[in-house]
């Protein structure tokens, strides 16, 4: 599957951070590439609160992202 920005909404912003939340039937979204189309939304150290797998085995996991650059964003299980 592929990402879709109107499954991609806000939860918080304030002092230049944004809380996300983020539902797909996808079960995996670090894949390389797969937030790229939202770069232009998304900075490095956002948090992703993400519904995944919807449609199979659901979990929500946290991500952040660790990076923006060139239009490539990649992202990482928060811990």
């Amino acid at each position: 599957m592929t990402f879709s920005t109107s499954d991609l909404s806000v939860l918080a912003y304030a002092n230049n951070f944004t809380l996300w939340h983020y539902k797909t039937v996808d079960a995996d979204i670090t894949t390389a590439g797969y937030l790229n189309t939202a770069s232009d939304m998304l900075r490095v150290n956002d948090l992703i609160i993400a519904n995944i797998d919807t449609d199979g085995s659901p979990s929500t996991i946290f991500y952040i992202v660790t990076g923006n650059s060139g239009g490539v964003v990649t992202i990482a299980a928060y811990s």
